[in-house]
C-alpha cells in the first residue's frame, strides 16, 4: 500500500468511531484522523472528545469539515437516518466515504446514494465491517465444496439488550432492531449462499408504534433453502446472541461470533461421517475493512462492501418491515 498521506475526518463524535476508526489508523502508514466535526453535541463535549482521541481538528459544521480542502475521506458515523444525506453531501464535496452500516435508512435513499457514487471518481464503502474477515470466505468455501450437501435450513440470531433510551429505539434516527442488527446477519447470509434471498414472513415485538425491539423474519433462497433469522436489541426470548447455523441434506456448520470472529468464534462442520472444528485466522475486521477502503481510495482494487451490495443488503431489510406490517424507515 502507498505511503501517501491520507487525512480522514469523521462527521458526528460517535462512540463507535475510536474502536472502527481512529485505533484502526494509527496502524496504517501514512493515515490520519485530522478532524472531527459534531453539531449535535456542546462545544465542550466535541473539545473534550478531540482531546481524548489526539485528533486535532474540530468543526462545529459539517459542511466546514467537508470543505476542508485537506481531507481525503469521511468516515461518517451519524445515526442511520441520516446516513443517505450526508454520503452524498460528502460525495459531491470531493470526499471518498466510509459510511457506517447500513448505508440508508431505506432502499430508495440507498439507490440515490449509489448513483451519485456512481457518477464520481471516488470510494464509497459500507462499513459492513464482519465481510472483512476470513471467516467469510471459509464458510462460502464449505458449502462450494458440497460436504453438507444442498441447502436447506438456516437459522441466525444476533440479539443483545439495550437501554430504551438508546438513540436506536428512535425511529426519526432510522432505529430498529432489524435495521441496526438484522443488517448483519442479512448480509452474512447473502454472502456465503451467493443468493438475494425473498422474504416470506416476518413478525415483531414493538416499543412503541414503530420500532421493532426485536425482529424474526424467514427468508428463501432460490437453492431452496429457508432461513430463520432472529434479532433483538431487548428480547426477552434471547439476551445475548451472535449464532448461526447453516444446515444442508447430509451436514451441518454451526458458527458462533460470526460478527466479531477475530476476538473468538467457534466453526464446527458436521456431518454423518465426521466432526471437526476449525479456526479461522485473521485481523481485526475494522482494520482489515479501514486496509481495504484505503487501499480502494489510493488506486488499488474496489471494496467488498459496495454501495450496490448495500442497496440489495437494505432492499431485503426494508421487504421484512413490510411482511411485519411496519413503515420503512427514514420516511417523513
Amino acid at each position: 500500500m502507498s505511503s501517501s498521506r491520507f487525512n480522514i475526518g469523521i462527521l458526528g463524535a460517535a462512540r463507535i468511531a475510536p474502536f472502527a476508526l481512529i485505533k484502526q489508523a494509527k496502524v496504517i502508514e501514512g493515515v490520519s484522523v485530522v478532524a472531527v466535526a459534531e453539531e449535535y453535541q456542546d462545544a465542550h463535549a466535541l473539545e473534550k472528545y478531540a482531546k481524548k482521541h489526539k485528533i486535532p481538528k474540530t468543526y462545529r459544521h459539517f459542511d466546514d469539515l467537508l470543505s476542508d480542502d485537506k481531507i481525503d475521506a469521511v468516515y461518517l458515523p451519524l445515526p442511520i437516518g441520516m446516513h443517505a444525506e450526508w454520503a452524498i453531501q460528502s460525495i459531491n464535496a470531493g470526499k471518498h466515504v466510509l459510511v457506517e452500516k447500513p448505508l440508508a435508512a431505506n432502499a430508495e435513499q440507498a439507490e440515490r446514494v449509489h448513483e451519485v457514487s456512481e457518477k464520481a471518481d471516488l470510494i464509497v464503502c459500507e462499513a459492513m465491517h464482519h465481510r472483512y474477515h476470513p471467516l467469510v470466505q471459509r464458510v462460502q468455501e464449505i458449502i462450494a465444496t458440497g460436504e453438507i450437501g444442498e441447502l436447506r435450513y438456516i437459522k441466525a440470531n444476533f440479539s443483545c439488550y439495550l437501554p430504551f433510551d438508546d438513540f436506536r429505539f428512535n425511529y426519526e434516527l432510522g432505529g430498529g432492531a432489524m435495521m441496526d442488527m438484522g443488517c448483519y446477519p442479512i448480509s452474512f447470509l447473502r454472502a456465503v449462499t451467493g443468493i438475494e434471498p425473498t422474504v416470506v414472513d416476518a413478525r415483531a415485538g414493538l416499543h412503541g408504534k414503530k420500532i421493532d425491539r426485536w425482529m424474526k423474519s424467514t427468508l428463501y433462497f432460490s437453492n431452496a433453502c429457508e432461513a430463520e433469522v432472529f434479532v433483538g436489541m431487548r428480547a426477552k426470548r434471547s439476551l445475548f446472541g451472535v449464532s448461526i447455523t447453516i444446515s444442508g441434506e447430509c451436514g451441518k456448520i454451526s458458527i458462533l461470533n460470526f460478527i466479531k470472529p477475530e476476538i473468538y468464534h467457534r466453526l464446527v462442520v458436521k456431518t454423518d461421517k465426521m466432526k471437526r472444528r476449525e479456526t479461522v485466522y485473521g485481523k481485526s475486521t475494522y482494520g482489515s475493512q479501514l486496509e481495504a477502503f484505503i487501499a480502494a481510495a489510493r488506486g488499488g482494487s474496489d471494496v467488498i462492501t459496495t454501495t450496490q451490495n448495500g442497496v440489495n443488503n437494505q432492499r431485503v431489510i426494508d421487504a421484512i418491515y413490510q411482511k411485519a406490517g411496519l413503515p420503512l424507515r427514514g420516511l417523513s
